[in-house]
């Protein structure tokens, strides 16, 4: 896993200008200082200002990179302060340990003393905002029933607060921290296909957000509704929804993710330049935020996700060369030495993306072992694995539709959906481990050439 962060405001200008890095490159020592200066920039060095292995560059490309964009270095997303670190902070509780953590706090005689009372004593609330943020940072990596599950009883044990002896100040941020906690439980049930559930919860992070004029909670609430939209094929309600939420969330983590939904929905409506412009003005917003702690937060965005949500939209608008580059890097970045991840569902989106890729350049075995990939990870959101897995099925069916891989994968995808279907999530493992003992390698034959059109 790569320990440097992103920088997406270098890589949002040449994506929108439609340029390869190799193509970059030449036009950077094309410009009067490249000349003056025979600058000798490759492919190699954009990737790696992108990558953020490089945070400023030399002098004679920096003014290369001026007199090519127009724009100063620090509105490419470079910066010279020595101060902050590239690196990526490293977190003092991973997510894989949020849960345990969250259940030792509430686990302290204090709190639970408080939460048995009729009022609100000193601390209280601190811990209680504390727990719901290590609830958050474990929603990447912990199974969305185990999740649902504690969230529900934390709720029911904060609810009765609500009731007791609270002053004015104090009411509003426990209403703040119900509003997060719900806006979680909404997630969750959405992860698990429990669409009215979900949108229960959804709504009623968004009156609590609306009642203490929290912006950035309403913010989250209307990006909700843009996700449902974007799974249940209403791409145009996508849009409507994140440009609601962009006009009350201010410069938060909500701003970023509800232009970058409002960059898929584009999408997949096929308005290439308005995509673009989304893509940009994310990562313009997200250049301005200060660095996460912690970049685990489900309601934190950071900049890798940045490059998951970019590889997803160039996916959809068939810009396949973009496509891959995107996706194998949030793989990249997303991969430990061990093979694990610390974001599986953006990994899982990520080799979905690379399947489609594969299957349009006529690659079937490549394409299948790319979706299989997707299914192998225990903490999916089964909603979301579903409809991207079901834009795979299609693209092979239609490509390869007599091919036996075509049919293999068809079945995966046909126990997903069911698991989705009857709420049983169990499902989709059983038909893993089955698959997994089954399958057979299949050595590289004519067969990606087959492309058949009936």
């Amino acid at each position: 896993m790569p320990d440097y962060i992103p920088n997406v405001r270098l890589r949002a200008w040449r994506n929108e200008k439609h340029l390869s890095r190799w193509q970059m490159a030449e036009q950077i020592n094309a410009t009067p200082i490249g000349v003056a200066e025979r600058l000798a920039c490759d492919e190699e060095r954009v990737r790696r200002w992108e990558a953020g292995e490089v945070r400023w560059p030399r002098t004679p490309y920096r003014l290369a990179l001026t007199q090519l964009t127009g724009l100063e270095p620090e509105a490419l997303g470079f910066t010279q302060n020595r101060q902050t670190s590239s690196r990526l902070i490293e977190a003092h509780v991973m997510p894989v340990d949020a849960l345990r953590a969250e259940a030792d706090l509430y686990g302290t005689m204090e709190l639970a003393q408080q939460l048995q009372a009729s009022d609100v004593g000193t601390g209280t609330l601190e811990a209680l905002a504390e727990a719901v943020d290590l609830l958050c940072r474990a929603y990447p990596v912990v199974p969305a029933g185990t999740l649902r599950d504690r969230t529900q009883k934390r709720l029911a044990q904060i609810n009765h607060l609500l009731a007791g002896r609270l002053t004015l100040d104090q009411h509003r941020e426990l209403l703040v921290i119900t509003g997060w906690l719900t806006a979680l439980l909404g997630c969750v049930h959405y992860d698990l296909g429990e669409r009215e559930e979900a949108e229960t919860a959804r709504r009623t992070a968004f009156e609590m957000g609306r009642q203490v004029g929290h912006g950035e909670l309403v913010g989250w609430a209307h990006e909700m509704s843009a996700w449902f939209a974007l799974v249940e094929g209403r791409y145009e309600d996508v849009v409507t929804a994140a440009r609601m939420g962009q006009a009350v969330a201010g410069t938060s983590s909500a701003m970023v993710q509800l232009t970058l939904q409002e960059a898929r929905g584009l999408a997949r409506i096929g308005d290439r330049r308005e995509a673009d412009r989304a893509l940009t003005r994310g990562a313009e917003v997200l250049g301005s935020l200060p660095m996460p702690d912690h970049p685990d937060h489900h309601f934190v965005f950071d900049h890798a996700k940045w490059i998951f949500y970019a590889a997803t939209c160039y996916t959809w608008l068939a810009d396949d060369d973009r496509a891959e580059e995107h996706a194998r890097e949030t793989i990249q970045m997303h991969t430990r030495p061990d093979g694990t991840s610390n974001a599986p569902m953006r990994v899982a989106d990520a080799h979905i993306d690379l399947g489609i890729v594969h299957a349009r350049r006529g690659d079937l075995d490549a394409a299948v072992d790319a979706g299989m990939a997707a299914f192998d990870f225990d903490r999916r959101s089964l909603t979301d694995l579903v409809n991207r897995a079901g834009d795979l099925d299609r693209t092979l069916r239609r490509r390869f539709r007599r091919e036996a891989l075509t049919r293999e994968f068809h079945e995966r995808y046909s126990v997903a959906r069911q698991a989705l279907k009857i709420s049983r999530p169990d499902l989709l493992d059983q038909g893993i481990k089955q698959n997994a003992a089954e399958r057979k390698p299949h050595p590289r034959s004519s067969i990606a050439q087959r492309e058949l059109s009936d």
